[in-house]
C-alpha cells in the first residue's frame, strides 16, 4: 500500500491509502413508524470528495450520524481500510479519524475561539494547568489554514454566522480527521468564505483526506464533487461519476422524475402598487424608495452585508427606522412593531426559520396559529375545536407532511418546517409578503413546492418582495429585481434585463460607485 504524509503542525499523521478507505454495506435503520435507511451502501476512496444528495427525509443525516457514532445501525456493515468496525460513539469515530461538522453549529458561544477548538482536549502544563499559549499558537495556524482572520482570543458570540461555521471546520480539522463529513457547510457562508471552503477541500484532498459533502445547493455539488451518490426514501437511488454530474441528472436521481421547468414562465404585471416605500431609512442604511405592485414578485438581490435583511425587518417593524413612509394599497400606514405590520397586511418569513420563524418545541398546530390567535378567541379563551379544524385545512392546503397536528415542529423535515412558517402567515391573507431566503436549507422538491405556492399567491394579488442569495432563484422567480449595495439601492432590472452579470455588476457597486 502507498502512504501519503501531510506537513506542518497537527497534519503529520500518515494514513494508509487503499482503493476504499470506507465501505458502507447494506446499512439499515428504523425509527418508530419510519424506515430511515433500507440497505444503503456506498464507498469512499482516499482523497475523494463524495457528495451525498437527496431530498429532506431521504436518509442522508441518519447515515452520517451512524458514521459519526451518534446513532447505531440496526443491521449492516462498516469497513475501514477493509476491516469491519463498530462505531459505537463519537469518541470511537474520532479515534478512527472520522469527524462530522453539523449544519447546526455546536459551539460554546461564551468561550473564545481557541477554547472551543480545544474543548474537551485542552493542552495542559504539568498535567494540570491550561497551556493557553500552546492552544493559541495552534489555533492561529488552523485559522490561517482556513482563511479566517480572527484572534484565537475572540469570543465566539461576537463572530458572524459564517465565521462560526469556519470555527466548526477548524475544530474538526484539529482532530486530524481522515474522513471529514460536511453537512450543508456553506449554508451560513458568504461567497468569499465559500470560495475559501472550496480551496480548503482541495488542500485536504492533496493531503489524502476524504470528504463527504452534503448540500442542497446542486451548483456547489457540481463544483466540488468527484462523485455523487443519491438517496431517495432511505434507499440508494443511483450514482454519478465526475463527468456525469449535471443539475438535471442529480435532480432526476433525487426525485425519481424529470422536474421540467422549475420556475414560472410568465411575468406578473400588476396594475396598481400594493406596497410603496418612500425615502425609507433603517439604522445604518441609506434612504430607499420603491414599489411592488399587486400580484408582482420583486426580487431583492445583493451580497452579504448589503442591507437586504435589515430593510425587510424595518418594513415589518422589527428593527428601528430613522425615517420614511410606507403605503399599503395607496394608504399610509404606521409600522412601529410586528403587530402594526400584521394589522396593516404585511407578513415576514424570516431568514432563519428555527431561530425566528418557529418555536421548535411547540406543536405544528401551535406554530400555525400563533400569529393569529385572536381569530380563535371566545370569551378570552382559545376555541381549540375551531383551531384544530382550521389547522387541518391549512395542513392540507399547503401540503405540510406531518404525522399529526400535535407533532413537535422540530421533528419535521426542513422543507415542511418552512411550509409551516409560510402557512402561518398566509392563513392571515396578507396583502404584502416579505420573504427572506424562503428556500434556504430545503431540497429541490420542496423548493419547487414553495415556488408554486409563491406563484399562486401572486395570482391572488399578493405583492411579494423576495430576498434570495441563489442567483438561479432570484433570476427565475422575479418579475423585477432590485439590487442593493452598501445598504442602499444600486439599481433595478426588468426580467428581460436581468442576467447574472447585470445583477453582480450592481451588487458590487460598479454603477453606484
Amino acid at each position: 500500500m502507498a502512504s501519503q504524509e501531510s506537513s506542518g503542525g497537527k497534519w503529520n499523521r500518515k494514513w494508509k491509502l487503499t482503493n476504499s478507505i470506507l465501505q458502507v454495506i447494506d446499512i439499515s435503520k428504523n425509527f418508530p413508524g419510519v424506515k430511515a435507511l433500507d440497505k444503503v451502501s456506498l464507498t469512499l476512496s482516499p482523497g475523494e470528495t463524495l457528495a451525498v444528495i437527496g431530498e429532506n427525509g431521504a436518509g442522508k443525516s441518519t447515515l452520517m450520524k451512524i458514521l459519526a457514532g451518534e446513532q447505531q445501525p440496526d443491521s449492516g456493515t462498516i469497513l475501514l481500510d477493509g476491516a469491519a468496525v463498530q462505531i459505537d460513539s463519537v469518541r470511537t469515530a474520532a479515534e478512527k479519524g472520522i469527524a462530522l461538522i453539523h449544519q447546526e453549529l455546536n459551539l460554546a458561544e461564551n468561550l473564545d475561539i481557541a477554547a472551543n477548538i480545544f474543548l474537551g482536549h485542552e493542552a495542559r502544563q504539568m498535567g494540570v494547568l491550561l497551556n493557553r499559549q500552546s492552544m493559541n499558537v495552534e489555533t492561529e495556524e488552523l485559522l490561517k489554514r482556513i482563511g479566517l482572520d480572527r484572534s484565537p482570543k475572540m469570543v465566539v458570540e461576537s463572530l458572524s454566522p459564517g465565521e462560526k461555521q469556519m470555527v466548526e471546520i477548524a475544530k474538526a480539522l484539529r482532530s486530524d480527521a481522515r474522513i471529514l463529513i460536511m453537512d450543508e457547510p456553506s449554508s451560513s457562508l458568504s461567497q468569499h468564505e465559500t470560495d475559501r471552503l472550496y480551496e480548503l477541500i482541495a488542500d485536504l484532498k492533496q493531503h489524502g483526506v476524504s470528504v463527504i459533502y452534503i448540500s442542497h445547493r446542486l451548483g456547489e455539488v457540481s463544483r466540488v464533487a468527484d462523485r455523487v451518490v443519491a438517496l431517495r426514501d432511505g434507499k440508494n437511488a443511483g450514482e454519478l461519476p465526475k463527468e456525469g454530474i449535471t443539475h438535471g441528472a442529480m435532480v432526476k436521481l433525487m426525485v425519481g422524475r424529470e422536474l421540467g421547468e422549475i420556475f414560472p414562465a410568465r411575468v406578473h404585471e400588476g396594475e396598481k402598487p400594493m406596497l410603496e416605500v418612500r425615502d425609507f431609512e433603517v439604522a445604518g442604511g441609506r434612504p430607499v424608495s420603491f414599489a411592488v405592485r399587486a400580484g408582482e414578485i420583486v426580487g431583492l438581490a445583493g451580497l452579504v452585508g448589503a442591507g437586504r435583511t435589515e430593510l425587510v425587518r424595518g418594513l415589518f417593524g422589527v428593527d428601528p427606522v430613522r425615517c420614511g413612509e410606507i403605503r399599503i394599497d395607496g394608504k399610509p400606514v404606521q409600522v412601529r412593531s410586528p403587530k402594526d405590520a400584521i394589522r396593516s397586511g404585511i407578513a415576514l418569513v424570516p431568514e432563519d426559520r428555527k431561530l425566528q420563524g418557529l418555536i421548535l418545541e411547540m406543536a405544528v398546530r401551535e406554530n400555525l396559529t400563533m400569529a393569529g390567535l385572536d381569530h380563535y378567541e371566545t370569551a378570552l379563551l382559545i376555541d381549540r375545536k375551531k383551531e384544530r379544524e382550521s389547522c387541518k385545512g391549512i395542513v392540507e392546503k399547503y401540503g405540510i407532511r406531518t404525522p399529526s397536528l400535535d407533532q413537535q415542529v422540530q421533528y419535521l423535515s426542513g422543507g415542511n418546517q418552512q411550509k409551516v412558517v409560510l402557512a402561518k402567515w398566509l392563513s392571515l391573507s396578507p396583502k404584502v409578503l416579505l420573504l427572506d431566503e424562503p428556500t434556504r436549507g430545503v431540497d429541490v422538491g420542496a423548493k419547487q413546492e414553495i415556488y408554486r405556492l409563491i406563484e399562486q399567491l401572486a395570482d391572488q394579488g399578493v405583492a411579494t418582495l423576495m430576498i434570495s442569495s441563489e442567483m438561479q432563484e432570484i433570476l427565475g422567480m422575479s418579475d423585477r429585481i432590485l439590487v442593493m449595495w452598501n445598504r442602499g439601492l444600486a439599481g433595478e432590472l426588468s426580467r428581460a434585463e436581468a442576467t447574472e452579470e447585470a445583477v453582480m455588476f450592481l451588487a458590487t457597486g460598479k454603477e453606484a460607485a
